[in-house]
C-alpha cells in the first residue's frame, strides 16, 4: 500500500526529522512497507500474562498483565502500579518478534516460543524469586 504524502509529512514532524534525514527515511522500503501496515498494527494490544510465579519482590502473582499498545508502549493505566524492571526486560524481544511477525503477514500469536522468564533466577539458584511470562496479541478493546 502507498503511503500518502500527508503521512509522510506528519511522521517527519511527530518524529522531528530535517528534511535531509526525511529523505534518507523515506530512502528505506521497509519504512514505507511498516508505515503502510502500522494502522492494522496500531488495533491490537500486546499482553503479557504472568503464568508463574515464586518469590517476586515485587508481589506479581500468575494471572497479572502487562498491557502494550500496538507500537510497544507500556500502557501504564492498565497495569499493576507497581512494575519490575525485569518484567519490561524481558517482556521487550517478545514485543519485538510480535510485531515483525505481524508485519511479515504471520499472526504473532502462533509464535512458538512466546514465554520468558525474569532476569531473577529464583532462590533456589542463588536469587530471591522468578516469575514466567506470556504474551498474546488482542484486539484493541475500544473505550
Amino acid at each position: 500500500m502507498k503511503v500518502s504524502e500527508d503521512m509522510w509529512k506528519y511522521l517527519q514532524e511527530r518524529l522531528g526529522y530535517s528534511d535531509e534525514e526525511m529523505k534518507l527515511f523515506r530512502a528505506n522500503p521497509r519504512n514505507e512497507d511498516i508505515i503502510s501496515k502500522a494502522p492494522a498494527l496500531m488495533n491490537k494490544t500486546v499482553v503479557i500474562e504472568v503464568v508463574d510465579s515464586h518469590g517476586c519482590n515485587s508481589q506479581h502473582k500468575v494471572g497479572d498483565k502487562f498491557y502494550f499498545d500496538g507500537a510497544g508502549n507500556l500502557l501504564a493505566k492498565l497495569c499493576p502500579k507497581k512494575i519490575c524492571f525485569s518484567v519490561l526486560n524481558s517482556a521487550a524481544p517478545l514485543i519485538y518478534a510480535a510485531s515483525e511477525l505481524f508485519y511479515a503477514g504471520v499472526d504473532p500469536n502462533e509464535m512458538r516460543f512466546k514465554r520468558v522468564g525474569c532476569g531473577d533466577v529464583g532462590v533456589n539458584c542463588g536469587g530471591w524469586g522468578h516469575i514466567a511470562m506470556e504474551l498474546s496479541v488482542e484486539e484493541r478493546k475500544k473505550e
